[in-house]
């Protein structure tokens, strides 16, 4: 019998110690307008061939993709990374040869509370968007990074600082000091088409600037890959077989007219190097991104207030749910102070439309909820009892209201926290403190090595009883905090350094 051959979806940002870096939030120590717009009228000089000798714009031909080409190297830069990590080996457990010799070998060779600093150096790409020196990459190529440095396709290098991230989407915007870049200009990616020409560009594998052709292979994909960054993640993803290797990440999809349609993010390989296709956010999710960012400080997400079924379900699994199949989005539940149930819409429904654009999967229907804020008015036309009915509704954030959502610090830990209970306080003879009940994988306490399990008593010192107290002492810190605390069954305290805020 054949072996099956197992194809891994990956992240494609390079690194010499890490191959990606997963998600919080950048700390940006509080949020700056800046501003920003991509309709000034002016059109960047990198895209001076399209109207040489012509009076309007014209489409680049079928097969020669050299002006679309020479548009966008000059917009797409290298970025790398710098992360320095404090690494503690104070894990709970219990060293058999520490009865033996009296002394714990840990401890002898440096590991115990030793604590010790590890340079991590990473690299992806990005995409100028603004003759001022906005960019835009992924998150995970920039996510914890202690120094961001830029280099343009001219081989000038900058330092960068981080604006802002989504997680969410896999999305970042950091900000060079620098003038009259050339800078790529937006398409519309609900108009890309499933066959169409396109070009990835980036500097893959320590190569300089790199493009790439293929077809659009595929629209709204999901892989399940940003939920390794955010409990919410959107995903709805242009599939392309543009060759994209480690160092793509961040960099740009274009069309044969040279407008960006997109920002590559994955690839799904069973080497970890190219092997048929790439995956890269649709450019209209990321123009709304990039204007929440810029306005907000964070992403000001949208939600239907439905769940629906995953494309990954049996029909096994459907049939024991009761879901039905049809052309649309089956409607499983609808939470009572969600957008869609103040509507009217009930479960057993099939949505199909949204503002008009069909809607076929759960991945399509994100992504189109994605270019939306709270607050926003649009329609959805659903199926019932098979007669098609329109609704107006208001959509809402995660919260059910249309209020400005601004992020916490503790969003940005990458665990969920709880109070302890006075019977778990007195259990440990403790007057209270906070329990660390799950880890996100990449966030900062999985980063800081923190367990599950794990109960916090001190912060800088400072003593910890509930929830509250540990985000107010997290809130005034900076750099790295170090938190104090037991593990229910283990003897001894044990600390570790929680880095709260990065450089940059």
């Amino acid at each position: 019998m054949r072996a099956k051959q197992v194809v891994a979806v990956i992240l494609i940002s390079a690194s010499t110690a890490v191959a990606t870096m997963w998600g919080y939030n950048h700390f940006t120590g509080g949020t700056k307008t800046y501003n920003y717009s991509q309709d000034s009228g002016k059109i960047p000089s990198n895209y001076a061939k399209f109207f040489e000798g012509k009076e309007g714009r014209a489409a680049a031909g079928p097969v020669d993709f050299t002006d679309a080409a020479s548009a966008a190297t000059p917009a797409t830069v290298h970025i790398k990374t710098k992360t320095v990590r404090t690494v503690s080996n104070n894990l709970p457990k219990h060293n058999p040869f520490s009865d033996l010799f009296g002394i714990d070998p840990d401890d002898f060779f440096g590991g115990g509370n030793g604590m010790r600093s590890m340079p991590e150096m990473a690299s992806g790409s990005g995409v100028i968007i603004s003759n001022d020196g906005f960019i835009v990459t992924n998150n995970h190529v920039v996510d914890g990074a202690d120094e961001v440095t830029v280099t343009l396709s001219n081989r000038k290098s900058f330092k960068a600082k981080v604006v802002g991230t989504d997680p969410s989407s896999d999305l970042a915007v950091v900000k060079i000091d620098a003038q009259n870049l050339p800078f790529l200009l937006y398409g519309n990616s609900d108009d890309v088409k499933v066959g169409q020409w396109v070009l990835a560009v980036g500097y893959p594998l320590t190569l300089e600037t790199t493009v790439t052709a293929g077809i659009v292979s595929a629209k709204g994909r999901t892989l399940d890959i940003n939920k390794r960054q955010s409990q919410t993640p959107v995903e709805s993803f242009i599939q392309t077989d543009a060759a994209v290797n480690p160092g793509n990440s961040g960099g740009p999809l274009i069309n044969t007219d040279g407008q960006l349609i997109g920002i590559n993010s994955a690839i799904a390989s069973p080497t970890g190097s190219y092997a048929g296709y790439s995956f890269t956010i649709p450019v209209n999710i990321v123009k709304k991104v990039v204007n929440d960012i810029m306005k907000f400080g964070t992403s000001q997400r949208a939600f239907l207030g439905i769940s629906y079924p995953r494309e990954d379900m049996s029909e096994d699994q459907k049939k024991e749910a009761g879901i039905k199949d049809g052309e649309g989005v089956y409607v499983m539940d609808t939470p009572p102070d969600g957008a869609a149930a103040h509507a009217g819409i009930k479960k057993g429904d099939l949505i199909t439309k949204l503002n008009g654009v069909p809607v076929s999967t759960g991945a399509e229907m994100v992504g189109q909820i994605a270019t939306y804020s709270p607050g926003d008015k649009i329609t959805v036309t659903y199926k019932r009892d098979g007669k098609e009915n329109t609704v107006n509704l208001v959509l809402r954030n995660n919260s059910g209201t249309t209020a400005v959502v601004k992020t916490s610090v503790l969003d940005k830990l990458g665990a969920r926290l709880e109070t302890l209970t006075k019977k778990e306080a007195s259990s440990l003879d403790v007057k209270g403190g906070v329990k660390v009940s799950s880890v996100q994988e990449g966030g900062l306490m999985d980063k800081s090595r923190v367990q599950e399990g794990f109960i916090i008593l001190k912060a800088n010192g400072e003593e910890v009883k509930t929830v509250e107290d540990f985000q107010k002492i997290i809130e005034k810190g900076s750099g790295t905090v170090k938190l104090e605390g037991v593990f229910p069954g283990y003897e001894g305290v044990y600390t570790y350094p929680l880095r709260i805020s990065t450089g940059g």
